[in-house]
């Protein structure tokens, strides 16, 4: 056998790498078996017990290391898990939030318990309220409509378009006089457009939340996402990039909307160390909450913090991997990345012509062992039994008793494109920590089922 028969094609054109490899396997397997070469075998064997185990995992745990148990062995060490006094000096979550401003381009970062609270504090450093408007994305997680619920406010949902991010032009035509907000959802690793919905924000006098709970760690067109709007939030949740279990944190430039956001966050009060950053005072005491940051989380976050750019890089290496391996199948739609170097990586994501043909390519990647499934990790929001049928936590709670809260009406009418677009969409999860053996492999499977499904 030689490099010449193992190249040859009949129409005379140079192999791809693809082709050269698999043709080179089908040989260099068959004289294996001529020959009885074990270490072949072995090679043969070690690859399928590799491929058997393609797991995307959790990101962040993958990346601890003795970093985080220093870090942890500290605080415990210190007697001194709460952030702002013990017998130590509790310093994690202050250090924390000044090192994640600086990485996120930003003059202040305030550490929280969780996302959820992120958003929270965030509505609140916005000064949304009773009679306010806030437009959410159709297909989002909970957290980015009760928010706006709890608020007292009311959500108006924008349908979702290629991005699987908000549609900057739905977003538009939901606009009304009472509008006070959008939250801009970066949703499984990928951008929303920013540029036209910064326009769009900007022109009609519209506040914008970064919802980068999904994303943290992107960028777009060189700017840390979270930093472009408003005000942004991260959620360190296990499922996130980086972790601590649980977690979140609120970040901007703006010295009211940080004041607001760390009096909410500490039942309406402020320390000494907030107002150290963010100047004197603008707001007086006012009904908060507990979602106070304990010692214990910034301490793993901090180390976490020091990896973010290495977890990124390798999720993000592995997608463009297998997005440039199956770029050219004719006729395939990828999801649109309005900025592909910004997105983190987390899957792989491409159109179908309809449910049918979605559900079957689902099925086969499955059954070749390939992590692939329907748009995961949100919800289809406004065909929830519970927001058609605007339950809050009372039954006079503000949202929905004023005269336009009773008019708007959820459910499917109110989403179509949303529920289109996701009926269509095929996800492939990437994991930080996939070979090019693994990445190749993903590559082939969904080449030969989206061949053979179309």
């Amino acid at each position: 056998m030689t490099t010449q028969n193992v190249t040859k094609h009949t129409d005379g054109k140079k192999p791809t790498r693809r082709e050269f490899l698999t043709k080179g396997c089908m040989a260099l397997s068959g004289a294996a078996i001529g020959l009885r070469a074990p270490g072949l075998m072995a090679q043969s064997q070690a690859k399928a017990a590799e491929i058997s185990r393609i797991d995307p995992g959790f990101i962040g745990p993958q990346f601890f290391d003795e970093r985080e148990e220093r870090a942890l062995l500290e605080v415990l060490e210190s007697g001194s898990p709460f952030r702002y006094w013990g017998p130590g000096k509790p310093t994690k979550v202050l250090r924390f939030e000044e090192a994640f401003a600086k990485h996120m381009e930003t003059s202040f970062a305030l550490g929280v318990t969780s996302g959820t609270a992120a958003l929270d504090c965030a509505v609140t450093g916005l000064g949304v309220g009773p009679g306010d408007e806030v437009i959410v994305p159709a297909y989002t997680w909970w957290s980015d409509y009760t928010c706006v619920v709890h608020a007292g406010a009311l959500p108006v949902f924008a349908d979702i378009d290629n991005t699987l991010n908000i549609d900057p032009k739905d977003f538009e035509r939901k606009i009304t006089p009472r509008t006070k907000a959008v939250i801009a959802v970066h949703l499984l690793g990928g951008l929303c457009d920013m540029d036209p919905i910064m326009e769009i924000a900007r022109k009609r006098g519209v506040a914008v939340l970064e919802d980068c709970a999904q994303c943290v760690g992107g960028s777009y067109r060189g700017r840390k996402l979270g930093s472009i709007g408003d005000v942004g939030i991260y959620s360190f949740q296990i499922n996130k990039m980086m972790t601590s279990g649980e977690g979140g944190a609120v970040v901007t430039s703006n010295p009211l909307i940080y004041e607001r956001s760390a009096r909410f966050h500490d039942m309406g009060t402020i320390r000494r160390l907030f107002l150290d950053r963010s100047g004197p005072s603008q707001v007086q005491t006012f009904a908060g909450e507990n979602f106070r940051m304990s010692e214990l989380t910034g301490a793993v976050l901090g180390a976490q913090l020091t990896k973010l750019d290495l977890m990124v890089a390798q999720l993000r290496g592995n997608a463009a991997a297998i997005y440039d391996g199956i770029k050219d199948l004719p006729g395939i739609r990828l999801r649109h990345r309005p900025d592909p170097k910004g997105d983190t990586g987390y899957g792989v994501y491409f159109e179908m012509k309809d449910k049918t043909m979605r559900d079957r390519c689902i099925r086969e990647l499955r059954g070749k062992k390939v992590p692939a499934g329907t748009m995961s990790g949100s919800v289809l929001l406004p065909v929830q039994e519970s927001v058609i049928n605007k339950r809050a936590r009372h039954s006079d709670w503000p949202s929905f008793n004023s005269s336009h809260g009773r008019k708007i009406k959820y459910g499917p009418d109110s989403c179509r494109q949303t529920l289109d677009v996701f009926d269509r969409f095929v996800q492939v999860r990437i994991g930080a920590k996939y070979t090019e053996r693994i990445n190749d492999y993903v590559i082939d499977a969904i080449r030969q089922v989206y061949t053979s499904v179309v």
